[in-house]
């Protein structure tokens, strides 16, 4: 079928996108981080039987890694959904389904009250908001990705990732005062603010995405009746190399995992350390992100993805041993300088630059599923690293250096994914994805200032 002329933007649309999906990402990664710090910090006190808090703090950590379980269920019923009718649609319904779940999660009972029941709905609403989760970025990647200058896709589809890094700072943020609760009242009613504070942020991440346009790409595509019908066959006939890159690749978020829910439970729960200090390195080292990915990202539209991508990989597997050693010795100069240069710094050159190599790996038909797909899968090892390096590494002082050796050597693996890519930077919006004439050239969209 013969591609038409391409419907272009209105002006200044590209922002308007960029907008949405860093405001969207911020709302819906408050909800996730919220419940990873809860995690880390109470969870194990409220929701599983006392008596053995080494026990209850791996149960806590496990819950944590459990919504990652249904992420890659989301993204594949999240990457139809938006290949198939669209991805506006998928942006506001993943926003919806997990403000509604995190509202509920500060609902919960206390073990103490119900017994197991309350474990047992802690985890099914955790699983809900990973099945949101799992459509989130992928659908404000490529909702950004489709709206951008060409010339610009790293900046604009940067904002997702510099959102979800402001999440994570008015998640923390949030729980500092109420983490400096005394123990009573933390465990009995401090804990659920942060949840319940969610249901207004929803209510104002709603109305601006309800006022986004859809995507000229896929707008193109239903003038032309090009949309894919089953885009999931599509996309494992035609891409399953890309989309097995992708999965391995993701194993870069294995750095914030161990960053944001092992380090902080390890350095609270195990070396000691005072539960505020460690919550004020992941607050500076956020600020540092939301500042430093729009520059790492106009960098890889002048240089290219692979180079910024390897590199910040390959600083993450030196970095780790330094933070977590800072944090087994006490250091809270060193942890909070090493934790925000690793975190805040190189580990966004390599969060920077992703939601853009994934999404030019694709085509726009089986975009939103290929992106969402080989994500969730490599986010979802992910999410259980926390887990496993607590029982790996042992709930001893001594653990940080096993942890440090297996997310180095995660960051090694993720290179080698990385390097043998192809790079995309250079390559005409339109022509995104096609592989030898099976695909159809997409609409691009008009240079914007």
């Amino acid at each position: 079928m013969t591609a038409q002329s391409p419907v272009q933007p209105a002006h200044g649309t590209p922002r308007a996108a960029a907008l949405a999906a860093w405001i969207g990402s911020a709302l819906e990664y408050y909800d996730f981080f919220s419940y990873g710090t809860a995690a880390a910090l109470v969870f194990g006190k409220i929701f599983f039987p006392a008596g053995n808090p080494a026990a209850g703090t791996l149960l806590a950590l496990a819950t944590f890694g459990v919504g990652y379980v249904s992420r890659p269920i989301g993204g594949i019923v999240w990457g139809h959904v938006g290949d198939r009718w669209g991805r506006k649609r998928v942006l506001v319904l993943t926003l919806l389904l997990m403000g509604l779940c995190t509202v509920l999660v500060g609902c919960l009972p206390s073990y103490r009250s119900v017994g197991v029941l309350a474990p047992v709905l802690l985890v099914i609403l955790r699983l809900l908001q990973g099945f949101s989760a799992g459509g989130e970025q992928a659908g404000a990647n490529s909702t950004s990705l489709e709206h951008a200058p060409e010339n610009r896709r790293a900046y604009y589809t940067s904002y997702t990732l510099s959102g979800t890094q402001a999440g994570q700072i008015v998640a923390t943020a949030v729980f500092l005062p109420v983490a400096a609760l005394p123990s009573d009242d933390l465990l009995s009613w401090g804990w659920r603010i942060p949840f319940w504070c969610s249901a207004i942020m929803v209510v104002v991440g709603y109305v601006i995405r309800r006022r986004l346009n859809e995507t000229p790409v896929f707008e193109h595509e239903v003038a032309t009746r090009e949309v894919a019908r089953l885009p999931l066959a599509e996309l494992l006939r035609d891409y399953w190399a890309d989309v097995l890159r992708v999965i391995v690749a993701a194993l870069i978020a294995s750095v914030s995992t161990i960053f944001t829910v092992y380090a902080l439970s390890y350095a609270v729960n195990t070396v000691g350390l005072s539960r505020t200090p460690m919550l004020w390195v992941g607050v500076l080292a956020n600020v540092a992100a939301v500042i430093s990915i729009p520059l790492w990202a106009r960098l890889a539209d002048r240089i290219g993805r692979k180079p910024l991508f390897i590199g910040g990989s390959l600083g993450c597997a030196v970095l780790i041993f330094a933070y977590l050693g800072a944090i087994a010795a006490g250091n809270y100069v060193l942890v909070f300088v090493v934790g925000i240069l690793m975190f805040g710094v190189v580990y966004t050159a390599a969060n920077a630059v992703w939601p853009s190599f994934y999404g030019e790996m694709f085509n726009a038909r089986v975009r939103m599923s290929g992106t969402a797909i080989g994500t969730q899968i490599g986010f979802a090892i992910s999410g259980f690293l926390p887990t496993i390096a607590t029982a790996v590494g042992g709930s001893g002082k001594g653990a940080w250096l096993g942890v440090s050796l297996f997310t180095a050597g995660l960051c090694v693996v993720n290179v080698i994914a990385v390097a043998t890519g192809r790079e995309t930077y250079r390559v005409p919006t339109g022509q995104l994805g096609i592989k030898h004439g099976k695909a159809t050239p997409s609409p691009v969209p008009a240079t914007q200032p």
